[in-house]
């Protein structure tokens, strides 16, 4: 797991229209939000909170990209339905998810269902400056917490 201090893993990922995406590419403050799957209850919820803060993050030169090792389809619904205004990347496989917070291996008891970890981390100049991460999945990130940090 990766901390508060360490430099960032750089990665690409398809997005949920299927564009690659490069974390090197992107210039000012990146938000990593980690989240398990899409269409569950507190997922949506966290990400329907950062859809709402989205000005501010922008404000801020900051940009936010939901991460989950759903697939870019699922995404791609599950961004529709909210009305997701940002980039949601399918780390499909687990590989960065794995790097940055973890997993939930055979997650609710259902053998080789894995997902992301619950968490959050903002990256300045390729190094992380803030990190959370919940073994939790059903406790929601400190958002007012974010935003000072940015």
């Amino acid at each position: 797991m990766l901390e508060k201090g360490s430099p960032a893993v750089d990665f690409e990922l398809v997005d949920h229209e299927l564009n690659k995406v490069r974390l090197s590419d992107i210039s000012g403050k990146v938000v990593l939000v980690f989240y398990p799957g899409a269409f569950t209850s507190v997922c949506e919820k966290e990400l329907c909170t950062f859809r709402d803060m989205i000005a501010k993050f922008n404000s801020m030169n900051a940009t936010v990209l939901g991460v989950s090792i759903d697939s870019p389809f699922a995404n791609k619904a599950f961004a529709e339905k909210n009305r997701i205004n940002f980039k949601l990347l399918s780390d499909f496989g687990g590989t960065v998810s794995q790097q940055y917070g973890g997993v939930h291996e055979n997650f609710i008891g259902i053998p080789n269902y894995t997902v992301a970890k619950r968490a959050v981390f903002v990256i300045e100049n390729g190094k992380i400056v803030y990190a959370w991460v919940t073994e939790n999945p059903g406790v929601e990130p400190p958002y007012e917490e974010i935003q000072k940090v940015l």
